[in-house]
């Protein structure tokens, strides 16, 4: 039972002690949101959707973190890893596709802008 206890109390101080280091990573990914929210997209449907793309990767990168910093055990943080992976791949074909698809239907070159 004592050693119930004491595993208890490390659990907290772990807690404790990690929490100024939660802090700062959702202060760096609210910031980071920001930053790019803020980058004038040139007004076009194709500068749009990359803005809208990169803030949604970023929050997505986000909750992996989080997720990771939950995860009980290594194998809990390799199905987490892999779930990531899977998710961001799917979503990375349809983002590609819908950029190709606009920036074919806009003709327009976004380096020239």
């Amino acid at each position: 039972m004592a050693k119930g206890k004491d595993s208890s109390k490390e659990s907290g101080a772990v807690k404790q002690a990690m929490t100024p280091a939660y802090w700062a990573m959702d202060y760096y990914f609210d910031n980071l949101r920001k930053a790019v929210s803020s980058i004038p997209s040139g007004g076009t449907e194709f500068g749009e959707k990359l803005k809208r793309y990169a803030e949604e990767n970023i929050a997505a990168t986000h909750d992996l973190i989080k997720r990771l910093t939950e995860a009980k055990d290594f194998d809990a943080v390799v199905r987490i890893q892999n779930e990531f992976i899977r998710s961001q791949l799917k979503i990375l074909g349809k983002q590609s596709e819908s950029l190709s698809e606009t920036y074919t239907k806009t003709g327009v070159d976004p380096r020239e802008k």
